[in-house]
C-alpha cells in the first residue's frame, strides 16, 4: 500500500488542460465571441429581423416605403354596376394606413338585381286616336252671347256677356265684359244684363282671348251664331261651325217649314215641350247654350253623316 502513488491534476483555467480537451476549448471561445459579437454589433437582432424591410443590414431604421394610392370605389353610386362592386370590394385590402370602403348595398348572392320599373307603362293615358265624338265631349262646345248697345241710341251692339257650354252642358266659360265704348242701352229686357254686372266685368281684349284660345280647333254649336261671332270679331272655319238655325232636320222636327229661321225659344218648346227666355229678367246666356246643344244632340247623327256626304261629293 505504501508503495502506490495518486497524480490529481486540477487545471487552473476549465479551457486549459490536456490534448484532450481541445475541443471544449474552441468551442467556449465560440460562444464568447458570439456573445461579444450579439453585445456590440446586434447580431441577434439582424438574425429576428433579417425580414425587416424598414432597417439596413447594420441594424439602422429606414422611413417605411410609401403606400399604393388606394384605387377608386367603383361601388360608389353611379360609377358602375353592382357586379364590378362586389369585385373591387373583394380586391380592396384591409391595411391599417388605410380606410375601409364605404359600405354599399348590393345585391345578395345569387340574387339577380330587381330591373327598373317603367312607371309611364303602367299609367294609363288618354287615347291618341277617338272615333267616336262622345268620348271626347270638350270637343264639341256651345256659345252663346249677350249684346249690349253703344253709341246714339245703343244702335251697336258690343258683347257684354259670353258663355260657353261642354256637350254635356257643363259650363266651360261664363263671364261679364266690359264693352270698349260706354254703355248707351242695356238692352235688359233681352240681353238680362244691368248696370251692375259691368263694374267689374273682363275687359273685352282679355275675355276675347280667352273665348278664341277655347273654340280653336273645336266644333262650335249656336244659335244665329253669326251674330256671336260678329261680336267677337271673329270668323270660325265653317267646317267646324254647326249653327242650329240653319238647319232643316230641326224644323221638320218641329214641324215647321223647312227653310224657316225658328227662334231658339221656339223649337226648344216645340221638340222638347219646354219654356226658355221667360221672366223679366231677360235672357239668360247659359241656359240658351245649353237649349242649343241639346237641339243638335236630336239631329246630330243625321246632320254629320249629311256633312261627311257631301264633303266626299265635293
Amino acid at each position: 500500500m505504501s508503495g502506490i502513488v495518486i497524480n490529481v491534476f486540477v487545471p487552473e483555467d476549465p479551457v486549459q488542460g490536456t490534448t484532450a480537451g481541445q475541443p471544449k476549448r474552441k468551442k467556449y471561445r465560440f460562444h464568447k465571441k458570439k456573445r461579444h459579437l450579439v453585445q456590440n454589433s446586434g447580431l441577434m437582432g439582424k438574425h429576428t429581423n433579417s425580414h425587416d424591410p424598414t432597417k439596413h443590414h447594420d441594424g439602422a431604421a429606414t422611413k417605411p416605403p410609401p403606400l399604393p394610392a388606394p384605387t377608386p370605389n367603383r361601388c360608389l353610386p353611379g360609377s358602375g354596376s353592382t357586379a364590378g362592386a362586389s369585385h373591387s370590394s373583394s380586391m380592396t385590402t384591409t391595411s391599417a394606413h388605410t380606410l375601409p370602403p364605404r359600405p354599399v348595398a348590393v345585391s345578395g348572392e345569387g340574387e339577380r338585381p330587381k330591373e327598373p320599373v317603367n312607371i309611364s307603362s303602367e299609367i294609363p293615358g288618354p287615347s291618341l286616336s277617338c272615333s267616336h265624338k262622345h268620348t271626347v265631349p270638350t270637343k264639341y262646345l256651345a256659345i252663346d252671347c249677350e249684346m249690349v248697345g253703344v253709341g246714339p241710341k245703343g244702335r251697336v251692339s258690343q258683347l257684354a256677356r259670353c258663355s260657353i257650354v261642354s256637350y254635356e252642358g257643363d259650363i266651360v266659360f261664363d263671364k261679364f265684359i266690359n264693352p270698349s265704348m260706354p254703355v248707351t242701352d242695356y238692352r235688359t229686357r233681352w240681353s238680362g244684363i244691368r248696370r251692375s254686372d259691368l263694374v267689374k266685368a273682363t275687359p273685352f281684349s282679355e275675355a276675347r282671348k280667352e273665348i278664341l284660345k277655347l273654340l280653336m280647333g273645336k266644333v262650335v254649336i249656336g244659335h244665329a251664331i253669326y251674330n256671336d261671332f260678329k261680336a267677337l270679331g271673329y270668323s270660325h272655319p265653317a267646317a267646324l261651325t254647326r249653327d242650329t238655325s240653319r238647319i232643316p232636320l230641326l224644323n221638320l222636327k218641329a214641324g215647321f217649314s223647312k227653310n224657316e229661321c225658328a227662334s231658339l225659344k221656339r223649337l226648344t218648346k216645340a221638340i222638347f215641350n219646354r219654356d226658355i227666355q221667360t221672366g223679366k229678367r231677360g235672357h239668360s246666356s247659359v241656359e240658351d247654350a245649353r237649349a242649343t246643344m241639346e237641339l243638335y244632340k236630336v239631329v246630330e247623327e243625321e246632320w254629320e253623316r249629311t256633312l261627311a256626304s257631301s264633303s266626299q261629293a265635293s
